[in-house]
């Protein structure tokens, strides 16, 4: 566990409040659950005395803050090469290659982007799940946040629930789609098979966008915009338009290769053992600065090489890696 004592003293506007509402205000870098949750575990004191959530403040009381967060200990630190792609003294954005897995889990217990995180920043070891604002699936690469402080964390998860984070990605498909779109439709467990997710009635919201950067004579590359993060959101959509990601093993059916392809192309299909789906860009509000930062992560070897093989070779007006999203631009919240 990790502590570091904070003070304030009641404004004379916040006289007559509850003591968890002030707070909140008091110190904004702390989310309102983790801060009424310190209440209660009696990590705060007015004027040295216990409260609780809806003791009324008076101006002019002191408040004593003594905020803790459990460490990682539970996941030992490991030396994995990490590709960085922006670091400052509050953000990380790592690019992560297909077949890393981010957290450690039921047959993952190590080897993952979080035991390479804690041994390159230690001190990650005091923040929820060593910073990591948000998540990838195993096999998808690209572009990942991670916060390097408690204040760091907190706001960037708050953007993240605010749909202020925009979070882009390139992916393949099967079949020649004519035009973008939206999908709008729930997502959640699939109802006999646990392992899986599906279009549910009762699942979470979730929101795709996407549009067609290139086609080909059987299948398309989109550039992709989430606007909720639900578990394997895409995969599941577009599986759902019947337009499956290229290598996809739960979600793309049994491969058929179509009739007539090239022999590069047909091995590339058959080679091709993982989603086509990257992460290619984050944009976000600095947790600290004025600023806001745009991240891009390089499309990986293997997707590119896949695009030239789809494109029988030919070199496209604008590179694959550098199609920017088409105008006009879907809510990119």
């Amino acid at each position: 566990m990790t502590a570091l004592d904070q003070a304030a003293e009641i404004r004379p506007e916040q006289d007559g409040r509850r003591l968890d509402q002030a707070l909140a205000e008091l110190f904004p870098a702390y989310s309102r659950s983790r801060l009424k949750q310190w209440i209660l575990d009696g990590r705060v004191s007015l004027d040295g005395e216990s409260a609780i959530p809806r003791t009324p403040v008076r101006s002019g009381q002191r408040v004593q803050l003594n905020p803790e967060v459990e460490t990682q200990r539970q996941f030992h630190p490991q030396p994995i090469d990490l590709s960085v792609l922006h670091e400052d003294e509050h953000v990380l954005v790592v690019d992560k290659p297909a077949g890393l897995v981010v957290h450690p889990g039921a047959g993952n217990a190590d080897g993952t982007l979080q035991n390479g995180l804690l041994h390159r920043l230690p001190e990650l070891a005091a923040l929820p799940r060593a910073g990591l604002v948000h998540r990838l699936d195993k096999d998808t690469s690209g572009a990942i946040l991670v916060a390097k402080t408690l204040v760091a964390h907190t706001q960037l998860v708050r953007e993240l629930e605010a749909r202020r984070i925009t979070r882009e990605y390139r992916a393949v498909c099967a079949g020649r789609l004519t035009a973008g779109g939206t999908v709008d439709l729930p997502v959640g467990r699939h109802p006999t098979q646990r392992t899986r997710m599906a279009v549910v009635g009762r699942g979470r919201p979730a929101v795709t966008h996407y549009r067609v950067l290139a086609r080909f004579d059987q299948h398309s590359y989109l550039a992709v915009r989430l606007e909720t993060g639900r578990t394997h959101q895409i995969r599941v959509h577009m599986a759902h338009l019947q337009h499956p990601l290229i290598g996809d093993p739960v979600y793309g059916g049994r491969l058929k290769v179509p009739g007539g392809v090239a022999p590069a192309l047909e091995r590339m299909l058959r080679s091709f053992r993982h989603q086509a789906l990257h992460a290619s860009r984050l944009s976000f509000q600095h947790p600290v600065a004025d600023q806001r930062l745009e991240i891009a992560a390089p499309l990986p070897p293997d997707l590119l090489d896949l695009l030239h093989a789809l494109a029988g070779g030919a070199s496209p007006s604008v590179p694959f890696e550098e199609m920017p999203w088409p105008n006009p631009v879907a809510n990119s919240s």
